[in-house]
């Protein structure tokens, strides 16, 4: 019997997220992000002309892309795809010469203090231990969903099946997985 590998990956809820912040301020916490600096963040997109606006409020990180521009780019292999597809970095071989952050087409990458490139990693140490991460976990709208993209039951897999969504910066052919539900 073959065993499918796990992809992971996040839905984001447009017409649920309000824009709390409460994503941004778990995951400093979860993962001792210095002050200044944040692995996900909140964008807000207003278009239109008044009085026809529509606005839309989502949560933004990495998007551990399936072909990730910042793995193909990154001069010591400090960047590099892990369990499930996260895309990580390792921080002792990483020389922070930016190489990554130019390819990110996301702008999801960022040099920590300490010298080295940082970003989400989906909490992977959490996702090891059968937790959600630290995002998801306190969500107060449920905005956000993960799983792995392979499961069918999964929460991930169930939103891509049930609701129209997008991804951001298709036309970067890095294959995004973090999507956003419309």
């Amino acid at each position: 019997m073959s065993v499918t590998k796990k992809r992971y990956a996040m839905t984001v809820d447009t017409r649920q997220c309000v824009g709390c912040k409460a994503c941004v301020l778990s995951c400093k916490a979860e993962n001792d992000v210095p002050d200044g600096f944040c692995r996900d963040w909140i964008v807000e997109d207003v278009r239109g002309e008044f009085p026809l606006l529509a606005a839309e409020i989502r949560s933004e990180r990495c998007n551990h892309c399936s072909d990730a521009p910042c793995v193909k780019n990154c001069p010591t292999g400090a960047s590099h795809v892990n369990e499930g597809g996260i895309v990580l970095v390792t921080h002792g071989k990483c020389s922070g010469c930016k190489a990554c952050i130019a390819a990110c087409p996301y702008d999801a990458r960022f040099v920590h203090p300490k010298g080295y490139v940082d970003k989400c990693t989906f909490c992977l140490h959490r996702v090891q231990k059968g937790l959600k991460p630290g995002c998801v976990a306190v969500c107060p709208t449920g905005t956000l969903a993960f799983g792995d993209l392979n499961d069918s039951e999964s929460d991930v897999s169930k939103n891509l099946r049930t609701r129209r969504w997008k991804v951001n910066h298709p036309e970067s052919g890095a294959q995004p997985n973090l999507f956003f539900l419309l």
